[in-house]
């Protein structure tokens, strides 16, 4: 009886499980000994240990098949931060996330865990060391963020002791790691453009970057915390590498790691943020005749310019998180992952 409640207590569901996040997890829980289910809307990778479910998550009768027998749901499936289409963050990002919560308690999951953000707090001025106590931003940066505060209250306010259903939400901030579709490529995209050679600010600007695998240990911890009377329940969590970096030094590590130029001209913050709000009213008023999708916005702006880092005190008081891998390191193996961005010496 004893194994048998130990394997159904390892048996869990990522939903999202083929993107970014979602594959690096699926990897640390099969070594972990978890049993996994991946729900998607496509399949991205093959692996004979993962049991695969395709489907839309908004579509809750899809879910269920994949929850059965399952005592964690983690949730993870999101659009990309930099789509621009805001009838897609609201259906996945709120719509989605409650027929998640719906098929869950149906299903009889125990625990979900979702990953949000750290930028739920942030309205583009200055966090430093920010605690979970913050509010929620009454001015979101983007309308991503905007959808994610709508899930996060959704997915907290759903835990319930009573049921033995326990809920608890993950806040990574600025995630990056081999495989990333987003940070590392765009940023090469960039400077390939020309378009990476000022630096925003004073460049003394302190940011979190978070390492995919930090990350998905935070995940896997909490799941393993989350239960009757833990701190855990309906609440959210900072997990970063609690190593806040320049952000434009970052940046320039990453350039140089593969052989690009790093930004060297400065251009004022206060100026930066007005040419970019000039920009996207000239944009605003082209609209009708023509669409232009601008990369300099007032968004990047404030997130290139501004400190954004938090603290993960409660994390490592509540579930003992610790960052299992440096951001030295974290940089190495994610340029290492990247030869076919690496530019040719001259």
């Amino acid at each position: 009886m004893a194994t048998h409640f130990r394997s159904a207590g390892k048996k869990c569901t990522v939903i999202g499980g083929s993107g970014f996040l979602g594959q690096h997890m699926v990897e640390q829980l099969l070594k972990k000994g978890y049993t996994v289910n991946v729900f998607d809307i496509q399949k991205r990778f093959d692996n004979d240990r993962v049991q695969f479910f395709l489907g839309d998550l908004c579509d809750k009768e899809a879910l269920l098949p994949a929850l059965q027998g399952v005592s964690v749901a983690f949730h993870c499936a999101s659009p990309a931060p930099s789509s621009d289409n805001r009838e897609l963050f609201y259906k996945v990002n709120f719509m989605g996330t409650k027929a998640v919560v719906e098929a869950c308690k149906e299903a009889g999951v125990q625990k979900l865990v979702l990953t949000s953000s750290a930028s739920v707090v942030f309205e583009g001025t200055d966090i430093k060391n920010g605690s979970e106590d913050l509010p929620y931003a009454k001015k979101p940066i983007d309308y991503y963020t905007e959808t994610k505060i709508l899930q996060e209250k959704e997915v907290l306010s759903a835990n319930d002791p009573g049921n033995n259903f326990f809920t608890t939400a993950i806040r990574p901030h600025g995630i990056f790691g081999p495989r990333d579709p987003q940070l590392v490529p765009i940023l090469i995209q960039a400077a390939k453009s020309g378009k990476m050679k000022f630096i925003i600010g004073d460049g003394k600007n302190l940011v979190d970057f978070t390492y995919v695998e930090n990350v998905v240990h935070g995940h896997i911890l909490a799941a393993e915390n989350l239960q009757k009377d833990s701190p855990l329940c309906g609440k959210a969590f900072h997990i970063t590498n609690d190593e806040p970096v320049p952000f434009w030094a970052f940046m320039s590590r990453i350039l140089t790691g593969l052989n690009y130029d790093p930004p060297k001209y400065h251009i004022p913050y206060w100026l930066a943020h007005y040419l970019a709000l000039f920009l996207s009213l000239v944009l605003w008023l082209l609209s009708p005749l023509v669409t232009i999708k601008p990369t300099f916005t007032p968004m990047r702006v404030a997130l290139a310019g501004t400190f954004h880092y938090y603290s993960c005190e409660r994390a490592k008081r509540d579930m003992g998180y610790k960052p299992v891998v440096s951001l030295d390191e974290a940089i190495d193996r994610t340029l290492q992952s990247y030869p076919h961005l690496r530019r040719a010496k001259a």
